[in-house]
C-alpha cells in the first residue's frame, strides 16, 4: 500500500557518505524532531535526475531553510558508491543529503516502488517528493511514469 498524507515513515536505514566514511542513517536519525523534504528519484546519473531533479534542490536548497525546512534529502535505490560519485559529479556541498536505498527496503515500504527490469534497472523508485514533519508525511508528490512536475523543488517550495 502506498504511503498518504498523514501517515508515518516507515522504519529503515539507508547510507549515507561522510568524511569519516559510510554512515548509516536511520529514518529516526532523519525525521524525528524535524522538518524533511525527501525527494526519489529512480536513479543517480539518470537524465532527468541528474539535468533538472537533483540540481533544482540545490539550486533552492537555501529557500527550503527559510521555509522551515530543516534537511533536504535524495533518496534512490543505488548503492553508497554510486550515490557518492553522484553527489561529487554534481557538486553537491552538504546542500542535499543524499541516501542510499541500496536494497529498495524504505522504497518498498512506502509502496513506491516500480519494476524498472524492461530498462535494465530491476527495481527501483518512483519518482516522488514529500514533506515530512517529526516523521509524518503531510505532503506527497508522486509523478505519473515519465513526468517531471509535481515533485520538483519548484512545486514543494509552494507547499510550504
Amino acid at each position: 500500500m502506498t504511503i498518504k498524507v498523514g501517515d508515518t515513515l516507515p522504519a529503515a536505514t539507508f547510507m549515507t557518505s561522510t568524511a569519516e566514511g559510510p554512515a548509516p542513517v536511520t529514518t529516526d536519525d532523519l525525521f524525528k524532531g524535524k522538518t524533511v523534504a525527501l525527494f526519489a528519484v529512480p536513479g543517480a546519473f539518470t537524465p532527468t535526475c541528474s539535468a533538472k531533479h537533483l540540481p533544482g534542490f540545490k539550486e533552492h536548497a537555501a529557500e527550503f531553510k527559510a521555509k522551515g525546512v530543516d534537511t533536504i534529502a535524495c533518496v534512490s535505490v543505488n548503492d553508497l558508491f554510486v550515490m557518492k560519485a553522484w553527489g561529487k559529479d554534481q557538486g553537491i556541498d552538504g546542500e542535499v543529503l543524499l541516501l542510499a536505498d541500496g536494497n529498495g527496503d524504505f522504497t518498498r515500504a512506502v509502496g513506491l516502488d516500480f519494476d524498472g527490469s524492461k530498462f535494465g534497472m530491476g527495481s527501483r523508485s518512483q519518482r516522488y517528493s514529500l514533506i515530512a514533519k517529526d516523521g509524518v508525511v503531510t505532503a506527497l508528490n508522486v509523478e505519473e511514469g515519465g513526468e517531471f512536475k509535481v515533485s520538483s523543488a519548484d512545486y514543494m517550495l509552494g507547499q510550504l
